[in-house]
């Protein structure tokens, strides 16, 4: 789950040094407030907006960096509309948030950064236990097509390319698997489950990686003929608790996900997840400091500042 000039001499993204905390504290000061009571409000009639919110910032930040690009409704060739953003939603909500903001102090606060602060505030919610400080200060990027976002990574990829193209993004084997923990509370559409449960070599055979009785569940739940849209937990222990479960489920056979199962076939990433699995079952701070660090470092990815990109005025559209 795109780009700014922002490569270096390693083809990494770069950090914006411009960000910081409170940006908004004497322009726009009721921002950050506004945005925590839409989450809140949101997460009323959807239990599943933290996964939402946490989901549409790695898609907005993957692609462009964090600029708001994946918001933007500009015809077919939207960056939305791209296959690896299929089922990306929180777009309505980001809109509120714009909407009262805008009310308040117009023409101050980018669509990005209130991407980047309903992910927090939505995470927070979910039992996660840390509310992290969000630097602000991103600008909206001027560019959104579908051409951009090739670069996602895909649930059928291969461990090799996904970790390559976090590479590219400036992230470590192990941030990628911290990263991927973020699937503790999300939920997937059987849509993209048919090969890894009954065609994963072209063989009608389903993934050996999967635990057997579990391949059993999965395939009840996602049947060969039936509804693509029906969505499961990614996290079938703790579905609604941002915790390290999910990297127990995989390190078990239990992984819903081919790209998460992907993640314990490669040696790197593997020691990452039995370095986690290694502790005391229940004891996850490790994992939540170290999450809390590798999703602020991901909202920097790219970042347009100064007198690159624009405030918009409405989220789903360039001014």
């Amino acid at each position: 789950m795109h780009i700014n000039n922002c490569y270096g001499a390693s083809n990494t993204e770069s950090e914006d040094t411009n960000l910081r905390v409170g940006f908004y504290s004497t322009t726009c000061p009721m921002a950050e407030s506004i945005v925590s009571n839409v989450v809140r409000n949101a997460s009323i009639s959807n239990h599943r907006i933290a996964a939402i919110l946490l989901r549409l910032h790695f898609h907005d930040c993957f692609v462009e960096g964090c600029d708001g690009s994946i918001l933007i409704d500009n015809g077919i060739n939207s960056e939305k509309n791209a296959f690896g953003h299929q089922g990306v939603e929180g777009f309505n909500e980001i809109q509120i948030a714009k909407s009262l903001i805008e009310s308040e102090c117009p023409g101050i606060v980018s669509c990005a950064d209130i991407v980047a602060l309903a992910a927090r505030d939505a995470l927070f919610l979910s039992k996660f236990g840390v509310r992290y400080d969000v630097p602000t200060g991103r600008r909206d990027g001027l560019v959104s097509n579908i051409s951009l976002a090739g670069i996602m990574p895909e649930v059928d990829e291969s461990i090799e390319s996904i970790k390559s193209k976090f590479i590219s993004k400036g992230f470590t084997a192990k941030e990628l698997v911290i990263l991927s923990g973020a699937h503790s509370i999300g939920t997937t559409a059987c849509f993209f489950m048919p090969k890894r449960l009954y065609n994963f070599t072209n063989k009608n055979d389903p993934d050996p990686s999967i635990n057997k009785a579990f391949l059993s569940e999965l395939q009840f739940l996602c049947p060969i003929n039936g509804d693509v849209n029906a969505r499961i937990p990614l996290d079938m222990v703790s579905s609604h608790v941002m915790d390290d479960q999910i990297l127990r489920n995989i390190q078990n056979g239990f992984a819903v996900i081919a790209s998460d199962a992907r993640l314990y076939d490669e040696s790197e990433t593997k020691q990452v997840i039995d370095s986690y699995s290694s502790l005391i079952y229940g004891s996850s701070s490790s994992f939540m400091e170290d999450f809390t660090a590798a999703i602020v470092k991901m909202g920097k990815l790219g970042v347009k500042t100064g007198l690159n990109g624009e405030i918009r005025k409405q989220c789903n559209s360039f001014n």
